[in-house]
């Protein structure tokens, strides 16, 4: 069993998943394997991986499936990973040399008795010409929950880090949604029950010249199931949050509304799905700028 699982999804990047490749062959801890799930490429990505796995730099594992989407794809990854920490290196990202050396020592920086609260280490991103990417966490080590950061503290842009694997297949994504949902559909509920430790090291190198794998904001209506469930799930987990980021959470649940009338979600069925007094006030709430949302979304079309 591999410290890491090194899990890259990919779907026509071809062109990109050299960035992984070099930064993988050039780490300076070895003890992790690459497991590249491929989401029905067309582009020449198998044979191109297969001349890696010839050179045998790299710990390499490709496993191609029909295209179905990045959440079908996690989960198929969820059940072959090998590794005791999963970490997630997207087809047109790279990271330092150092970058699985310093999670590594970070994870176990913490008492091992105080290690089955936490799931797992979080750092900092920078981009392809050295500029930081997001905000640095107020203090280092701070250890809380991605809520608490987001919530609280109010930490925002691109982060990178490894999860606890056992912890990651308590929480699989739905496959009845869609082509896609937003990994803040299970982030939201690890953060429920398990802290991280975030660390002011940039350890990812976020490449900004690639177009997302998801291109589905011009039509709100196109992944609205996958977004409708992530809304649910961070209203039912987070609205306690509301006295620290009122607006932050009206505007959930605003999104929920909005998303689940693309989805020809009733009312009735979008207040069962809320669980408890608060997430469903702030529904009520937020329910007049949500219409407003689908109209305005009905009207661009």
């Amino acid at each position: 069993m591999p410290a890491f699982t090194v899990f890259t999804p990919t779907y026509n990047r071809a062109h990109t998943l050299h960035r992984c490749y070099g930064s993988l062959k050039a780490q300076t801890f070895r003890d992790f394997e690459w497991l590249i799930v491929d989401d029905g490429s067309e582009d020449g990505t198998a044979e191109l991986v297969a001349d890696w796995q010839k050179e045998g730099l790299v710990p390499l594992r490709y496993e191609a499936l029909p295209h179905g989407g990045a959440h079908r794809v996690h989960n198929h990854c969820l059940k072959t990973a090998a590794g005791q920490l999963y970490i997630k290196l997207d087809s047109d990202d790279g990271c330092v040399p150092q970058a699985l050396e310093r999670l590594w020592h970070h994870w176990q920086s913490i008492p091992e008795a105080q290690r089955q609260s936490f799931s797992g280490v979080t750092g900092l991103c920078r981009d392809q010409d050295g500029q930081l990417v997001g905000h640095r966490f107020p203090q280092a080590p701070l250890d809380c929950s991605a809520a608490d950061l987001e919530y609280r503290h109010k930490v925002r842009g691109e982060k990178w880090g490894f999860l606890r694997l056992d912890i990651l297949r308590q929480f699989p994504f739905p496959e009845a949604a869609g082509n896609f949902v937003p990994e803040s559909y299970i982030w939201s509920q690890v953060s429920a029950r398990y802290q991280t430790r975030h660390v002011n090291e940039e350890l990812r190198i976020y490449w900004t010249d690639a177009p997302s794998l998801v291109h589905g904001r011009a039509d709100p209506a196109r992944n609205a199931d996958g977004h409708r469930l992530m809304y649910q799930m961070m209203l039912n987990l987070e609205a306690h949050y509301v006295t620290v980021a009122p607006l932050r959470l009206l505007r959930v649940a605003a999104l929920y509304a909005r998303f689940s009338q693309h989805c020809g979600v009733g009312l009735r069925t979008q207040f069962i799905a809320l669980r408890g007094f608060l997430p469903r006030q702030l529904w009520l709430l937020g329910l007049p700028l949500g219409q407003v949302l689908y109209w305005r979304d009905q009207a661009r079309k």
